[in-house]
């Protein structure tokens, strides 16, 4: 068996028709894998230390959402070291990454063929594709000098797309993070549903400009990540990106923490201190929960937005700082102006670029690829050699509304990849559906307030001060610690929740 010359020529008329990279990428593996009667295949792409999935044929669809880490996964390390085809023993002991992964197949099943071609230009790996099969003879008729053409195609393919890629992110740096770990790294926005690719592209329009951006969208979408998107992708990236959490500001402290202080200008201002525009001067401040801010420092945010001057807490001097403003709110801003909550001038000000994060029960294939993303990050760290969903799990998350959103995904998966792995043996784990607890909240214990035991029962205040724990407890529990949204649940003034936090030593 071998390559015609005619196969090559269709692998090699797609690098130059004017399809769009997906469509190209799919096509070029739909191709190689009639050509060589493979299982699976798949094109990934070398980004930093880990293969970005590209495009797959025959794999599960969360296969793409997955960010193989290199250093994990011994075959892909192989490969990545390699320099040319390598083919992999049909007894090898070295675990694939497709392992369970597989369209159609019990979870199971092991691949039992494998090759790997490295994609390289100028020496210079870009990526890879690796071709699976069950039957331990499945490629032995194709050539490594066949296989290598097939890798020089598909490394033309994928670094035209790079090298478009790169033109378009030119004046992109990797931006500083202020408010967060260092350790943290911009994440990733995942998803290839309509409504996500015209959220990119709307984040790719804003992001070439120093236009004030206000991100929407319910509790748990991602709209940090939106934010973090921008900055990257802005002529700013270089200089910092400053986060405030408005939400988490008690009233005393937030003009402080926004526009400074000198010392001496209250009790407990031993010395001056800069406030998060001043930090973020020259690059981007990241004000989330923008809706629960005060409206006594609503006016004086609005003074910097207008003329790009500020006053730190005790002076009169102004300071000129140039901040690009993104803000966040899963509130209807328009709702709470109409109700006196938030001043107009400062909505219109706010949102002269406004982009909306859709919830993901409205994004349908994206839950396939979020899982494959969580459970590839799971795996990792509970140090799995591969962790999956059984062909049940996988058609139960895929039917819940989700209406903690990509959040509540996120803790669902790792909690039942502990859960599943304290359960099962050996370091191929399955999650099954009853793992994922779907729709089920833990039963909370309700308050006794008769007395226990013949006790005496506790003063008004004490047994109060229990109650009111217990509930602001049960409500950040609900929404992952939200306090905006704690506040909202219990129906009372986020400033008011948070003094009664401190008071009862919940803060």
């Amino acid at each position: 068996m071998s390559l015609q010359l005619d196969e090559f020529a269709e692998l090699a008329l797609d690098l130059t028709s004017g399809i769009s990279d997906a469509d190209r990428f799919q096509r070029l593996l739909t191709t190689i894998r009639d050509l060589v009667a493979c299982d699976a295949a798949a094109l990934l792409k070398l980004s930093g230390h880990h293969f970005e999935p590209l495009a797959t044929n025959g794999m599960e669809a969360e296969v793409l959402g997955r960010r193989f880490v290199i250093a994990d996964h011994p075959r892909l390390e192989a490969i990545a070291r390699a320099g040319d085809v390598v083919r992999f023993p049909a007894d090898s002991q070295l675990p694939d990454p497709y392992d369970g992964l597989i369209a159609n197949h019990p979870s199971d099943l092991k691949v039992h063929a494998c090759i790997g071609l490295p994609l390289l230009v100028n020496q210079r790996l870009i990526g890879a594709v690796t071709i699976d099969g069950f039957n331990p003879n499945q490629f032995d008729g194709f050539s490594d000098r066949e296989l290598r053409a097939v890798t020089a195609l598909a490394a033309a393919s994928l670094n035209n797309a790079l090298l478009v890629e790169e033109l378009e992110l030119l004046s992109a740096g990797g931006g500083e993070r202020v408010g967060r770990p260092q350790s943290a790294q911009p994440g990733e926005i995942i998803g290839q549903s309509a409504a996500m690719l015209d959220l990119k592209r709307e984040i790719g329009i804003v992001s070439s400009t120093d236009l004030t951006a206000l991100v929407t969208g319910e509790t748990g979408v991602g709209k940090e990540l939106v934010a973090e998107a921008i900055h990257a992708q802005s002529p700013r990236a270089a200089r910092p990106l400053v986060y405030l959490n408005c939400a988490a500001l008690p009233e005393s402290v937030a003009e402080s923490e926004l526009f400074g202080h000198v010392k001496g200008a209250f009790t407990g201002a031993i010395s001056h201190r800069q406030g998060k525009f001043e930090m973020a001067d020259g690059g981007t401040l990241f004000l989330d929960e923008i809706g629960e801010l005060p409206l006594s420092l609503q006016a004086k945010l609005l003074r910097v937005l207008q003329y790009g001057d500020l006053q730190r807490v005790g002076s009169d001097q102004p300071v000129q700082v140039d901040v690009r403003i993104i803000a966040a709110t899963n509130r209807d801003l328009k709702q709470e102006v109409s109700e006196g909550r938030f001043r107009a001038d400062l909505y219109h000000r706010l949102s002269v670029f406004p982009l909306w994060v859709p919830p993901l029960r409205s994004r349908g294939q994206d839950v396939a690829l979020l899982c494959g993303f969580f459970l590839e990050r799971s795996r990792s760290k509970l140090g799995l050699s591969g962790l999956s969903l059984t062909d049940a799990a996988q058609q139960a998350v895929m039917a819940y509304a989700w209406p903690g959103n990509v959040r509540e995904l996120e803790h669902c998966l790792f909690r039942a990849a502990v859960v599943a792995r304290s359960a099962q043996s050996g370091d191929r784990i399955a999650i099954e559906p009853a793992m994922l607890r779907l729709g089920q909240t833990p039963a909370s214990p309700q308050p006794d307030m008769a007395d226990q035991d013949g006790a005496e029962p506790a003063a008004l205040r004490e047994a109060t001060d229990q109650f009111q724990t217990r509930l602001i407890r049960q409500a950040l529990e609900a929404v992952d610690g939200n306090w905006s949204a704690a506040a909202r649940r219990l129906q009372m003034d986020s400033g008011n929740l948070h003094r009664l936090a401190r008071r009862l030593g919940l803060k």
